[in-house]
């Protein structure tokens, strides 16, 4: 499987009443971003390390990082690998030095962990793919190669704000990340 290193462009409130945010990943020496909505206390979590700021008390992702460093443990790795129905599917590559293990996670999670343990993120080709923007509207590449362009998620042309307000919350609840990025876009055009 082909992987694509990613860095942390963006976290923003996603502009809904639900309190989600939208985490945008870029493509190291690319054009391409990938958009993944995650909850307030994720993007809460991984700001908060970000800004190397030290609540009084371990947040959850700061005690997995010390459970983990305490049984002499680390993460080496999060690998965004599937995205099916609207869903991004992560794992942590798990070591003790000796035995290796990838353990399922949200994506979300897995970026708050990474950014603690100061490991790599990564998607597939497969995902980036699938669920990848060009913001620039031009044609990507990826190591030479012309990739194809990211599908865009198919949404009525003529809904009131209310009825994309309530669809987005729906995607955002069925963790439909893809549509749910899309209809913030047409949200933020209708309310601009």
């Amino acid at each position: 499987m082909k992987k694509i290193d990613l860095e942390i462009l963006d976290i923003a409130l996603s502009g809904s009443s639900s309190g989600a945010y939208a985490l945008v990943l870029g493509e190291v020496n690319g054009k391409r971003k990938l958009p993944i909505v995650i909850g307030g206390a994720e993007a809460q979590s991984i700001a908060i390390e970000l800004e190397n700021m030290r609540p009084s008390r371990p947040l959850t992702h700061d005690l997995m990082k010390n459970t983990l460093s305490a049984f002499g443990m680390e993460v080496t790795e999060v690998l965004i690998h599937k995205m099916m129905e609207g869903i991004f599917y992560a794992q942590l590559t798990v070591t003790d030095g000796i035995r290796e293990e990838q353990i399922d996670s949200r994506s979300s999670d897995a970026v708050a962990v990474a950014v603690r343990f100061g490991c790599p993120i990564r998607c597939s080709q497969q995902v980036m793919d699938e669920a990848g923007v060009d913001l620039d509207g031009s044609e990507s590449e990826t190591q030479g190669e012309e990739s194809p362009k990211a599908k865009k998620p198919k949404t009525p042309k003529k809904l009131s704000l209310k009825d994309l307000q309530r669809q987005l919350e729906e995607a955002i609840a069925t963790e439909n990340y893809e549509l749910a990025s899309e209809l913030k876009k047409r949200i933020d055009e209708f309310e601009g």
